[in-house]
């Protein structure tokens, strides 16, 4: 897997014709931008069904991709300021913005997280929201270390030790457990995946 400095890596994610790799609060992700998100599903053969998810540095970043009604998205965003940046990732009304090919089979809605990590945040404050998914094949286990990455997808870009400096004062560790993935359903949540926030469902 080549490690490259933090120009290369961000030249990688513009052209599009590269996949990059980087730390999360939860496990690593695999990235490419929006519009290239096909690759990922290419790379880890995964099942169109899964859908990815969109993830950014800040809730503002988000909103161009998300639709829904003026009431809604207050009611999202008092849920993005309890658990953002976290372990939360919220699937939502998709805006005509977002390409198909985050979610193939059902471009209505977007899941959208916004991580609690310094490396995570650092990179997609330069990019932008990025199409991500777990480090690994489809159906195996998370890979949670760049030797495990580098082994699976040794074409994938990541970043070289010491490329980033200054980076934010916010964690800079991964927990190993994936986000909760919680679906807004019009009056309430559905947890369509429990993970390390516990997010109350609508009764």
């Amino acid at each position: 897997m080549p490690q490259v400095s933090f120009e290369l890596f961000l030249a990688g994610v513009q052209t599009g014709d590269r996949l990059v790799s980087f730390p999360t609060d939860t496990i690593p992700a695999l990235a490419a931008r929006p519009e290239y998100a096909s690759l990922i599903f290419a790379a880890k053969q995964r099942p169109l069904e899964k859908p990815l998810i969109l993830m950014a540095a800040q809730l503002a970043d988000l909103w161009p991709y998300v639709g829904g009604t003026a009431a809604e998205r207050s009611q999202w965003e008092q849920v993005a300021a309890q658990y953002w940046p976290g372990a939360l990732t919220l699937v939502l009304p998709a805006s005509d913005r977002v390409p198909t090919t985050l979610n193939p089979l059902n471009p209505s809605t977007i899941g959208v997280r916004v991580p609690n990590h310094a490396i995570a945040q650092q990179i997609l404050a330069a990019t932008g929201p990025l199409a991500t998914t777990s480090a690994n094949r489809s159906g195996e286990p998370a890979l949670q270390t760049m030797g495990e990455i580098e082994a699976q997808f040794p074409t994938v870009l990541t970043l070289a030790r010491g490329a980033l400096s200054g980076a934010p004062t916010i964690a800079a560790s991964s927990s190993g457990v994936p986000s909760t993935v919680a679906q807004w359903m019009g009056t309430g949540w559905k947890i369509l995946r429990q993970g390390a926030v516990t997010l109350p469902e609508a009764q």
